[in-house]
């Protein structure tokens, strides 16, 4: 068997805390390595344990959980930490900020234990856990507010197709509703996807999210 992912829990509620890390203890294949009440130990405890990943709390003393993504995940990191961030719906506003800082996903704070164990698999697994309908809801709902970037080499690094699958996925369509809209097969899809990635330098589809956003390719 392969070894369990070594997780680390950060929330300053102790009960939420303990909660957490008593429904991913009882799993075979995940282990918890740590727990901390604020940012900045999440921090020192991750460069010092080295889990595969991290729960955080947004709203944290001493450092956030936005502070202490980015200090672990974000841009110039050279061995960057998984992070999922935990949320609540009153503090959506905080949900752009941290994917920008480099989290590869979120999930809401009341999410039942099998949800947070799925998302907790998923980004330890390498992939984003941004689930559509709050793609729309949240990234979408402060798009507004986002000013977008000017164009850069990059931008003109993907090709016609390339650029519309982007604008799907930042639309919160999945990989099936991609290929169905544009009349392609599942994998085409997923090799545009890993392109558009590759190209764009972009660690996961969480960051394509947020980049497409940036650069006003969504209204």
């Amino acid at each position: 068997m392969s070894a369990p992912v070594r997780v680390l829990v950060a929330d300053d509620q102790a009960l939420i805390r303990t909660g957490f890390a008593t429904i991913i203890d009882a799993q075979p294949d995940l282990e918890v390595v740590g727990e901390c009440g604020d940012g900045r130990a999440a921090v020192d405890l991750a460069r010092r344990l080295a889990p595969d990943m991290v729960v955080m709390d947004v709203r944290m003393p001493v450092l956030d959980g936005i502070g202490a993504t980015r200090m672990l995940a974000g841009a110039g990191v050279t061995d960057p930490v998984k992070v999922l961030v935990v949320t609540t719906f009153n503090l959506d506003e905080y949900v752009y900020q941290a994917l920008r800082a480099g989290a590869s996903g979120f999930l809401l704070k009341d999410a039942p234990p099998a949800q947070l164990l799925h998302g907790i698999r998923t980004v330890a697994a390498g992939a984003a856990l941004l689930a559509p309908e709050v793609t729309r809801q949240l990234v979408g709902r402060y798009a507004a507010r986002i000013r977008p970037a000017e164009e850069t080499p990059a931008d003109g690094a993907l090709t016609p197709r390339e650029m519309e699958v982007l604008r799907l996925m930042a639309d919160g369509m999945s990989n099936s509703e991609i290929a169905a809209t544009l009349v392609l097969s599942q994998e085409t899809v997923k090799t545009y996807v890993s392109r558009i990635l590759t190209k764009l330098d972009l660690r996961d589809r969480v960051q394509a999210v947020v980049y497409a956003y940036r650069r006003g390719l969504v209204t």
